[in-house]
């Protein structure tokens, strides 16, 4: 046992649980940067273990209602083949490039980080559509084309980098169909985990999974977003996200780096910089909030 890759798991299962986002986003990346696992293999064993993750995760929101069965259903229709698709270019890409596959990889990651770090942030900015929120949706025609549509586009990027399954698809739950957050985040977590299945199996099938690394990864990833979940009713996550955000578009921009393209490490540098200021930031609004509910 690995007690470095269990606690990865638990603050990344606990994070999932939460918010939605943030499993193959930041597992990956910390897999190759951290403990030197190569590009493929990473991808593989983080959807492996993810799907097992966000099963649990996606059981205890349905148990809570939070969970959107039929959008979920007709997104599932598109990501699940597109997944599969995806991890069968990923394997194209490998016999086409060579040598230079894992560094093409690398930069696909980046470029994924970065895209699901940005929707992130754009998801923690999205006030302006709270007032138009709902717990369901009726869904006609043109919900049903634009659930498959979002699935189809995130399911391919999921395939062939392993990231953005919760993040992209929590924006389009928002910006689509106006989801409440504690709807956005069950509905997210419980189709993420239908389609890792699929991809995960298809890089078990391609032989891209570590299976002890992600024995070891699920030690701490299943009690976390267990936990995460439970408390995602209870917490409002807005903070958390978009401190996800931050670390996210670090990270994309670390493995740029990794990948040989002459960026800077000073640039990185603010990034967790950024990420403590959010957290005290929070804490004394935090206690700001309390003191104020004291006082009335």
């Amino acid at each position: 046992m690995d007690p470095a890759l269990v606690a990865f798991g638990l603050g990344v299962g606990t994070l999932v649980g939460m918010t939605g986002i943030g499993g193959g986003s930041l597992m990956t990346p910390m897999l190759i940067l951290v403990f030197g696992v190569t590009p493929t293999t990473a991808i593989g064993t983080d959807l492996a273990y993810a799907a097992v993750t966000k099963t649990v995760g996606g059981y205890k929101h349905w148990k809570q209602r939070t969970v959107d069965l039929e959008l979920s259903m007709w997104m599932g229709f598109g990501s699940v083949p597109a997944a599969v698709f995806g991890v069968y270019v990923l394997t194209l890409l490998e016999d086409w490039l060579g040598s230079d596959f894992d560094d093409a990889v690398i930069v696909l990651l980046a470029g994924a980080l970065l895209l699901t770090g940005t929707a992130t942030l754009v998801r923690a900015l999205l006030k302006r559509m709270q007032e138009r929120e709902r717990d369901t949706i009726d869904m006609e025609r043109r919900h049903k084309v634009a659930a498959v549509a979002l699935g189809v586009s995130v399911g391919f990027v999921l395939g062939v980098t392993s990231a953005g399954s919760g993040a992209l698809i929590a924006v389009g739950l928002i910006l689509l169909f106006r989801l409440s957050p504690q709807r956005v985040v069950g509905t997210d977590v419980f189709h993420a985990a239908i389609l890792l299945w699929a991809a995960g199996l298809s890089h078990v099938v391609a032989g891209n999974v570590d299976f002890g690394l992600a024995g070891n990864i699920l030690l701490g990833s299943v009690p976390g977003v267990w936990l995460g979940s439970h408390w995602s009713v209870r917490v409002d996550p807005a903070v958390l996200r978009i401190t996800l955000a931050v670390v996210l578009i670090g990270a994309g921009l670390a493995l740029l780096i990794k990948a040989g393209l002459g960026i800077p490490i000073g640039v990185i540098v603010p990034f967790p910089v950024a990420v403590i200021a959010l957290l005290v930031v929070t804490m004394i609004r935090s206690r700001r909030a309390a003191r104020a509910e004291v006082g009335a």
